[in-house]
């Protein structure tokens, strides 16, 4: 179906959508109020499959919100329990009636027993633990009842606590043991002293705990609750809190406007935890990891304000800001403990991690290229600024004049994007044609299509995927496997995301609005069905060749998840299957057979199962004999999977000549290159789709070029 490129661009970004449903008006002075009927209104005229908000919804609610708050069940007391059962089939009257009595009450009781708690585990932990008695924990909280009394209350604390405990003070004794062999003269801390420094580690944990805590506001723990309601509708429709929102922004776009530092708040403090490579913070050479922030200027004030003891989250707000603007920084160095007064220049900055990434590596004289796609990142507000698209294009003409034989995409771990994008990067490959079809409810499907006839790449192609591999990955995944364009080698399916979701302003619908930004939901709106009219929802992409790997046995994909939308198929589009290669099926049956006999692979299998069997047991001794005999097992059986991270291939990997120049004044740069091409080349998947690569290679004549030879 031809298409206009800018209604293209509006239809297939995971931008602000047109849901101007109606002309309803949203006026309700109290913001919590407000914000439930705003966002439940637009859930009943935006999802793609709304539900019925009634009895049994509630419930689905109430369970998810309760686990939310306290999922392991030490803050509410039973009788707790029962006061808010009340609400059990209730929550669905609440929200009609724009009524919030059932948070107001957890949310009051929340905090009344978190205060509670924190004389408690006080109390506990000021006296030694007796690991040579004989008892138990079973951490599946899931399975655990609420404590009817204070008593059974201290009781749970008492088990949690000393389970965290003994697990240090076993890493603290095989700690002094190592040193004794290391060194002979070393003399051994007494028992009782590293269990008092492993009581101690468990405090500092707690304190680290409720200093985020104190950190939240009421907003905060609504959020919850509006994100257990919403969440009902699907796993992806999701509440955005203002600064979520923003966050939000810049994990899908990789840029952010500030200085380029990561911050972490430690007791009162604000302290820098990391430097993003090329900001502002980096260049300037005068901040390190371990810098205190005290005070913060902007260049239009007269006096700094203090950031101690300030929420991390406002700090944040005063430390970003506009490209080009100034700000002045108190700062406690981490080293000389002076304070220094820095000014920095505001700027964007990009978040290397995002980005695609591109390495070269050559075998049995052929050049192969790898390019590694994290997300299909893009700007909301522009996208003709940086995209994943755009990014992969460069990489793949940077590539071909490497004299390039062969390409391995990798989207492992990569949860999806833009949707554009994944139709951009898809036209670089084929000739015109459909790459997904968009199928809103009640509505006849679209079909998203690549409408450029040119080819930037028609030489082998395989992608990588695994379990993780989710949405706008598997929509292209997908569309190269029905094409037979590209193999497909990794998990036995990827996440099985088939939705689509936009993202809605939701104070378009606010005329005045007292209380500031409202933030944002997304909605999902849309399912998408590859070109053969298959769903990736809860199914997948089944690889061509499949691989075992750490997540082969744990339940993480969309089928394991709440609340998720059923699979079903539409008719299929018209395409045609790529024409070029020759024994396309052969090589596909030589790359399992090699994968069949591979050690490495049968040993990761093996890894993988153990982690599901030390995953599932959730029984763990709290006596130090029996506890340490377990661990010694488990690090034994541990041994045996060395060999996996050991594991090496005999093939080298090089950035290109462009990054090459970079690192002459990026040595940060230059280190995340060599770690990741450290990597790579350990990494069984990548060497596999090398093979395939090289087999590819030999096949890939297009027939008509075959033609002309035998003419």
């Amino acid at each position: 179906m031809k298409r206009n490129l800018k209604i293209l661009v509006v239809v297939l970004l995971m931008a602000a959508t047109s849901c101007s449903f109606t002309t309803k008006k949203f006026d309700d002075p109290n913001k919590d109020k407000l914000l439930i009927d705003l966002i439940t209104y637009v859930l009943n005229e935006g999802h793609y499959d709304a539900r019925d908000i009634n009895d049994e919804f509630s419930e689905g609610v109430y369970d998810k919100y309760l686990e939310g708050l306290d999922g392991s069940k030490r803050f509410f007391y039973e009788s707790d329990i029962e006061e808010f059962n009340a609400y059990r089939d209730k929550i669905d009257d609440q929200i009609k009636e724009k009524q919030i009595d059932f948070f107001d009450l957890t949310y009051n009781r929340l905090l009344k027993r978190s205060e509670e708690a924190r004389d408690i585990y006080k109390e506990i932990l000021e006296k030694p633990f007796d690991f040579s008695e004989t008892e138990d924990i079973n951490t599946d909280f899931s399975e655990a009842e609420y404590v009817s009394s204070k008593k059974e209350m201290k009781e749970r604390w008492r088990k949690q606590l000393k389970f965290s405990t003994l697990i240090t003070y076993f890493d603290k004794i095989e700690e002094e043991e190592q040193k004794k062999e290391e060194d002979p003269d070393y003399e051994m801390k007494a028992k009782e002293e590293l269990e008092k420094e492993a009581r101690e580690v468990t405090l500092s944990s707690l304190e680290e705990y409720y200093d985020l805590t104190d950190d939240l506001e009421r907003k905060d723990y609504f959020s919850v609750y509006l994100n257990a309601i919403v969440e009902a509708f699907d796993p992806h429709t999701f509440y955005f809190a203002p600064q979520d929102k923003d966050r939000f922004d810049i994990a899908m776009s990789g840029k952010l406007e500030g200085i380029g530092a990561r911050l972490q708040k430690k007791s009162d403090n604000i302290m820098i935890t990391d430097l993003i490579s090329g900001g502002p913070a980096w260049r300037s050479e005068e901040l390190s990891e371990g810098d205190e922030i005290l005070k913060v200027q902007q260049e239009d004030e007269s006096e700094p304000v203090s950031i101690v003891g300030m929420r991390l989250e406002d700090a944040v707000d005063l430390i970003k800001g506009p490209k080009d603007s100034k700000v002045t920084l108190t700062v406690r160095k981490k080293l000389m403990g002076n304070i220094e007064e820095i000014t920095l220049t505001r700027d964007i900055v990009e978040i290397e991690e995002t980005y695609a990434k591109t390495a070269m590596v050559q075998k049995e004289g052929k050049n192969f290229g790898i390019i590694n796609l994290p997300k299909f990142y893009f700007n909301m507000e522009d996208y003709e600024e940086r995209n994943a698209a755009s990014d992969i294009k460069k990489d793949i003409i940077r590539l071909k004049e490497q004299n390039m034989d062969g390409l391995v995409l990798d989207l492992r771990n990569n949860g999806g994007g833009s949707l554009k994008t994944v139709v951009d990067i898809a036209g670089l490959f084929i000739e015109e044609g459909p790459i997904v079809q968009v199928k809103s409810n009640g509505q006849r499907k679209d079909v998203l299509s690549d409408e450029d006839p040119s080819v930037l790449w028609d030489g082998p192609l395989v992608i990588l995927v695994n379990e993780l591999s989710a949405s706008a990955s598997e929509i292209l995944a997908a569309a190269m496997q029905d094409y037979k364009r590209a193999i497909i080698i990794g998990s036995k399916q990827t996440y099985g995301k088939g939705t689509v979701q936009n993202v809605v302003d939701l104070n378009r619908w606010l005329r005045s609005n007292e209380f500031g930004d409202v933030g944002a939901l997304k909605l999902t709106t849309q399912k998408f069905y590859r070109v053969n009219g298959g769903s990736t929802q809860l199914e997948g992409v089944k690889s061509d060749v499949v691989v075992p790997d750490r997540y082969s046995f744990v339940d993480i994909g969309e089928k394991d998840q709440d609340n998720p939308l059923p699979w079903d198929k539409i008719d299929p589009a018209n395409y045609s299957a790529w024409n070029g290669y020759v024994n396309f099926e052969k090589t596909i049956a030589e790359s399992k057979e090699r994968m069949n006999s591979n050690e490495q692979l049968k040993l990761i299998e093996e890894h993988a199962k153990w982690i599901k069997d030390q995953s599932e047991d959730s029984f763990h001794s709290l006596n130090f004999e029996e506890y340490a005999s377990t661990a010694e097992r488990n690090q034994e059986m541990a041994k045996r999977f060395d060999s996996i991270k050991n594991y090496k291939t005999n093939l080298t990997f090089n950035s290109l000549p462009y990054e090459e120049e970079m690192f002459q004044n990026d040595t940060i740069l230059e280190e995340k290159r060599d770690r990741w091409h450290d990597n790579l080349s350990k990494d069984v998947y990548v060497e596999e789709a090398i093979h395939v690569l090289t087999d590819m290679k030999k096949n890939n004549i297009r027939q008509d070029k075959l033609a002309k030879v035998q003419d």
